[in-house]
């Protein structure tokens, strides 16, 4: 579709098809599931590359990957804040507006991961001496920060590209660039890394290069697909290029809450991490992997929160207050059977989990205790994952900061309080989530019903705008 054909529908709305609700949370949820796992699992087989050359290239990768992990959820906050708003302009029916979207969203990642790229190669050095590890760790973790922070315009372009793709409710196209893009990189790393093929041998390195280098192909193939269009929208054409201020403030003002909500969450979980290691080696080693099996059991949460919030925008978008209300609990009420399911199935195999991992009696015993406490708690996670999604959807990003950050720090303070006052283990740190998650969950779930109840309120008004973000949309 070409961009005079996408204009054409910014005076007036174009007709849309409209699957069944349940369709369209599978549709957007599957594939989201699992792009989720093929990344997961790409982590996996670089790490264990990595530790074939020597324990400091583990430590050195492994420190400069936590780094990383905050600077992707800083990220995060242009992707939920281009997802929402693509969304909530086709689901209107503007198509020209969501490609018009789509189009700023890119050039401003574009222009805000310049300077990021600069900033990050620079300061890659003393970020990792912050660590206190040792030279040849340092070395290593430094190298491979300045490769990743030097090239991050890639990885925001493929963010950004992403995002938009599942605000118009396409979830497939993300999920088969990656699964090519983790492909390739398997043999890119490989060969690296080691020097094989006649590559040449870089070392741990040589894991960034590859990393980079297979994200720069699926950058490409998503611009590609973006260009040529999908569902009616296209980013073809030399208009709406230059950046423009109101796109990118209303994309932050969705995205910056969002990304703050993920920065908090994964302090609070590395703060977690610091109250087991209190309790030694065992413990902590236990710790490690029910999180581990704790960040699978959460996949399919994640894949329906987005679908939830894509199709909630969509309904903002077209004015259908009952139609985003039923797309989010179409989405919960699987997201709870699934993680339940899964709940389930780690419980009654924890031990056989550990032992694939440890066959210390201290670790086995930690272990089983701590999945088992996972286990319990996984319907209210989907509850609250998928409630946040959907607010998220509405353009309201800045409760689900304030619930779901506050659930986490209250689970934290509880937890050191238990290990340090009242001579608690493992299980009772994770296990203050069975306390924490059911309120955080049911919280959530109030407030998503209370704006669906004020979305359709106004609606019936005539109201011609609902949320934060239609005065972008609407321009």
């Amino acid at each position: 579709m070409n961009d005079s054909v996408a204009g054409a529908s910014v005076a007036g709305t174009a007709e849309l098809p409209r699957p069944s609700a349940r369709k369209r949370v599978f549709n957007l949820a599957w594939p989201v599931i699992g792009e989720s796992f093929l990344e997961t699992m790409l982590m996996i087989v670089d790490t264990w590359m990595v530790a074939q050359l020597s324990t400091a290239a583990i430590a050195g990768v492994g420190a400069s990957v936590q780094v990383l992990f905050f600077i992707i959820a800083a990220l995060g906050a242009l992707s939920v804040g281009s997802s929402v708003l693509v969304a909530q302009a086709y689901g209107a029916g503007k198509l020209g507006e969501a490609a018009r979207l789509a189009r700023q969203s890119i050039a401003w990642s574009i222009i805000l991961s310049l300077p990021l790229a600069v900033i990050g190669f620079l300061l890659a050095g003393p970020v990792i001496a912050l660590f206190g590890v040792e030279a040849d760790v340092a070395r290593i973790g430094k190298e491979y920060l300045q490769v990743t922070m030097a090239t991050v315009v890639v990885l925001i372009v493929l963010m950004i590209g992403g995002g938009a793709l599942r605000g118009l409710g396409d979830s497939q196209t993300p999920m088969r660039v990656t699964a090519l893009a983790n492909f390739v990189n398997v043999f890119l790393t490989y060969g690296l890394i080691f020097g094989v093929a006649g590559l040449p041998a870089l070392g741990a390195v040589g894991s960034a290069w590859g990393t980079f280098l297979s994200r720069l192909l699926a950058a490409a193939i998503l611009v590609i697909v973006m260009w040529r269009g999908r569902k009616g929208v296209s980013i073809s054409g030399r208009s709406n290029w230059l950046p423009e201020i109101g796109v990118a403030s209303s994309v932050l003002r969705i995205g910056v809450p969002a990304a703050l909500e993920q920065l908090l969450t994964s302090a609070g979980f590395t703060s977690m991490t610091a109250i087991v290691a209190t309790l030694g080696t065992a413990a902590l080693a236990s710790h490690r992997i029910a999180f581990n099996v704790l960040s699978l059991s959460f996949l399919p949460g994640f894949g329906f929160a987005i679908a939830a919030t894509a199709l909630v925008g969509q309904s903002v978008g077209a004015r259908e207050p009952e139609e985003g209300a039923e797309a989010a609990a179409i989405a919960t009420r699987w997201a709870v059977a699934w993680m339940a399911a899964m709940g389930v199935v780690s419980y009654l195999l924890a031990e056989p989990i550990i032992r694939l991992f440890s066959q210390e009696a201290a670790v086995v015993r930690d272990g089983v205790a701590a999945i088992q406490v996972v286990a319990l708690a996984q319907p209210f996670w989907a509850v609250l994952f998928v409630q946040s999604g959907a607010l998220r959807g509405m353009g309201n990003t800045g409760f689900p900061l304030r619930a779901n950050t506050a659930g986490i720090w209250s689970t934290m303070i509880i937890a050191w309080l238990a290990v340090n006052y009242l001579d608690g283990g493992i299980s009772h740190v994770w296990g203050v989530f069975l306390i924490t998650s059911p309120v955080m969950a049911i919280v959530l779930w109030k407030r998503f019903r209370r704006a669906v109840s004020e979305w359709s309120e106004q609606v019936e008004d005539g109201s011609q705008h609902f949320g934060q973000t239609d005065v972008a949309v609407s321009q």
